[in-house]
């Protein structure tokens, strides 16, 4: 099926495009057409996007990938690595992003997550009193969803929080699909000059934090400790926000799912994997190009040939996760793929887990009554950005 183009319209907020679950109901894997006319391939079942995202003979550097959808935000290409500086090791292979990847593990110790903890419950509740001393209605995106995750992540890197409201703008611009190329370029030269200039500050003098140990072990340049920041100071405040969002969202609309969360403690652990799983914020790609011959289920990828892997179906692949399409917090949800799988998985998955596991329940037994203060409808989602969400969640109590 040649002439499947990636749809991004979704008609329920939760659910992926109906065109895309269908073609799973057909088969795991599919040809699709990408922008630029190059035909590829799309992976919706568990089992091949296991497969093609732990394959050696896929790469997922950029110079050679095509476009999956149309769209003013340069995806793929040099272009779109143009301004990014190195050690954005998100878009490399090994050997390169092995280098970069085991330096950051050995900062991202038990020590240091599990010292975290406390901060978050502390960065948490200050967020839960303001918005009770505010009163009415707020967006809890601005109020909550935003906040705790920017704290925490300025914190574990050593940025001082009072500098977020120019990064938190120039990422809603990195990860928004209208953004021009040149206002691309302008935000990472922005983000880039800042890291720059801090990086340079810690070396003089530095702290107790991610950064300082960074430069203390001597590995990486600063244009290498700048692209790392980067993409841990997007990254890390990007997806856990959204997840917090529409988690909340999700549950909102699902009473009985949301009183398990609130109610029984022994319900939380899982239920962020299940809103995890449900939800799948990274609703584009991944993407892969085979550097090789590749023979996935009896499907044969062939050099140079495009893959995405649609991770919204593949986690509610029925083999995989029987009754997937409805969101049950009580259900073991292990195994999904919202973090990615392979080399690339997601680093820092257990902050991200850790900032949840304490937020839901906080805010849901802090706010009992929490509920919509506009109907679903007018609820504004991130259908035009790299990373799905809502844009704002008006709520009351």
């Amino acid at each position: 099926m040649s002439d499947f183009t990636l749809p991004m319209t979704r008609q329920r907020p939760f659910d992926p495009p109906n065109e895309v679950a269908e073609l799973r109901q057909q088969a795991s894997m599919h040809r699709m057409t990408y922008a630029d006319g190059h035909v590829g391939w799309l992976v919706t079942g568990y089992a091949e996007a296991r497969a093609v995202l732990a394959h050696p003979g896929f790469s997922n550097r950029p110079e050679k990938m095509h476009a999956p959808i149309p769209s003013r935000l340069d995806l793929v290409g040099e272009r779109r690595d143009r301004g990014v500086p190195r050690g954005f090791f998100l878009r490399t292979d090994a050997p390169e992003h092995t280098r970069y990847r085991k330096q950051l593990t050995g900062q991202f110790t038990v020590r240091r997550m599990k010292a975290l903890e406390s901060r978050i419950t502390e960065i948490t509740n200050a967020c839960l009193d303001d918005m009770a001393a505010a009163g009415g209605t707020v967006d809890l995106v601005q109020a909550f969803a935003l906040p705790i995750p920017s704290l925490v992540i300025c914190e574990l890197l050593g940025v001082p929080y009072e500098d977020r409201a120019q990064f938190q703008e120039d990422s809603k611009i990195l990860v928004n699909l209208e953004t021009k190329a040149d206002d691309v370029l302008a935000a990472l030269g922005r983000v880039s000059a800042y890291l720059h200039g801090l990086i340079q500050r810690k070396r003089k003098e530095p702290a107790d934090d991610l950064l300082s140990g960074l430069i203390e072990s001597g590995e990486l340049d600063d244009e290498e400790l700048t692209g790392v920041a980067f993409l841990l100071l997007v990254a890390g405040h990007e997806t856990t926000a959204n997840m917090l969002g529409l988690g909340t969202y999700a549950l909102l609309t699902n009473p009985d799912q949301l009183a398990a969360m609130r109610d029984d403690p022994s319900v939380v652990d899982n239920g962020v994997e299940e809103l995890l799983r449900y939800l799948t914020i990274i609703h584009l790609g991944p993407f892969r190009l085979a550097t090789e011959d590749v023979e996935i289920s009896g499907n044969l990828i062939k050099e140079g040939e495009m893959v995405g892997v649609h991770l919204p179906v593949v986690n509610r692949d029925p083999s995989r996760f029987p009754g997937g399409e409805h969101l049950d917090v009580t259900r073991p949800a292990g195994g999904h793929m919202t973090f990615g799988h392979g080399i690339h998985q997601c680093l820092g998955q257990q902050l991200a887990r850790g900032e949840m596991r304490i937020a839901y329940p906080a805010l849901l037994r802090r706010f009992p009554a929490l509920r919509l203060a506009v109907t679903p409808e007018e609820v504004p989602m991130r259908s035009d950005m790299t990373i799905y969400g809502v844009h704002r969640l008006p709520v009351t109590w």
